[in-house]
This record gives structure tokens, sequence and C-alpha cells, in this order.
């Protein structure tokens, strides 16, 4: 069962600053993929050593999941490996903007908590300030990764990283519901493909484009229905 957290409670609203690369890693200077909500940590667990030419960053709203998730990584003895406690909408746009050019390689978003109500879709991760940071702080041809098992949750970060015109997407032959580009399932992603339900996926490269505005981008998730922006709205409490 998902754990959801109100990120817009007092106590996940706190501008905490996160430490820079320098003082997370061996070497700093590794290309880095960041994972955005990375639960228990157990994917970045088994993608660290399999990518040891990336430094991997996790980023988790909630503090055990991440106190657990750091303690496996010192018994693993992964030194290109970092779990930090977050919240993603307050504490990255900041921190990516502080990153060397090019050095963001991968940001990965998969299986985020389902705020499935048009009132709580500033609950949702990927909000119109946070994409842009990313795209700013990703090269051209660098990646986005999405992925959910709700199709009308990723629906809506599909339409935003489009809306954005920051992002191509990639082909059906490298990304889809029976193509994961990654060498590792999450463990949601696994449970799902167990139980023979789809797993929605995207993959999008940084284009050559300019940003847009971000007041353009916001208007963009203005609700134009009656307070109702997918099926569960309606049947949620």
């Amino acid at each position: 069962m998902r754990q959801h957290v109100n990120p817009l409670s007092r106590i996940h609203q706190l501008a905490r600053p996160l430490p820079p690369l320098i003082e997370l890693f061996a070497d700093p200077s590794l290309p880095l993929h960041l994972d955005i909500g990375s639960a228990r940590g157990r994917f970045l667990l088994a993608m660290a050593p399999l990518a040891p030419q990336r430094n991997h960053l996790g980023l988790e709203i909630r503090r055990p999941l991440v106190e657990a998730a750091e303690a496996d990584r010192r018994r693993d003895g992964l030194a290109n490996l970092r779990f930090l406690y977050g919240n993603a909408n307050v504490n990255l746009p900041e921190w990516l903007a502080q990153l060397s050019p090019g050095q963001l390689e991968l940001v990965t978003l998969q299986f985020p908590d389902p705020w499935f109500k048009l009132r709580h879709r500033k609950r949702r991760v990927l909000q119109p300030a946070l994409l842009l940071a990313i795209a700013a702080a990703l090269a051209p041809g660098r990646r986005l990764f999405l992925q959910s098992d709700v199709e009308a949750l990723i629906a809506p970060m599909r339409q935003l990283v489009e809306a954005s015109g920051a992002f191509e997407l990639a082909g059906p032959e490298e990304c889809g519901p029976t193509v994961n580009p990654l060498p590792v399932a999450t463990e949601r992603e696994a449970q799902v493909l167990a139980e023979g339900k789809p797993v929605h996926r995207s993959l999008y490269r940084r284009s050559t484009a300019p940003l847009p505005p971000l007041a353009d981008l916001e208007a963009h998730l203005e609700p134009t229905t009656r307070g109702v922006d997918n099926r569960h709205d309606a049947e949620a409490d």
C-alpha cells in the first residue's frame, strides 16, 4: 500500500539546502542520475553497481525510508550513491541550478503518489517550476524518464512536459509498455507487472528549444473542466 505524504504540509515546505555534490560523492565530477521519489531505495541500490560511471542520487520525502536506504547503501559500500530527505518542489530547483553545465545526465520519476483530485493537483510531484528547473539543468540529449501504473496520473505529466516544448519524445523502440530503457525495475513496477497490469512509460530527451516563461506553463495546468481532470477525481473522497 502506498504511504501518501502531503508535500504541502508545513514540515515539508521548509527550504532545507541540499548538500553540494562534493559533500556527497567520492568523485563528484561524474555524471549524475537523479531519482525523484526514491522510496525505500532498492531501485538505486541495484542501479548504482550496474552504472559505476555515474553518481546516483535519490530524493525522498519520507524520512524513515531515506534512513533505511542510506543504511543499506553504507552496508553495500556504494560510494556513487546517496539518498537525501527533501521535497522535490521546494528543495530541488535551487540545487539543480548550482550543478555544473552538462553534469545532470538522467532524471527518473517513477510511480509517484497518485493525487487524483483536481483540487489536489498542486500536490503532484511534477510541477511547472520543477520541470523548468530540470530542463534548465539537462543538456540537449540528456534524458527524463517517467513511468506509472496509473494512466490518469502520467497523462498530465506527459502533457506538462510536452507543453514546455523543451523535450523530444523517444520512439517506441526505446521506451513503451513492454520496453523499459533502464536495466532495473522498481519494486512497484515488478509488483504491477507480476499482477499482469500495464505500466505506462515515457522517455524524453532535452531538446535545444528555449524554456517557456513559468507563467505560461502554469497556465497550462489551470482547470478547464468542472473540477474533474480524470475519471478517478469524481470517485475520490
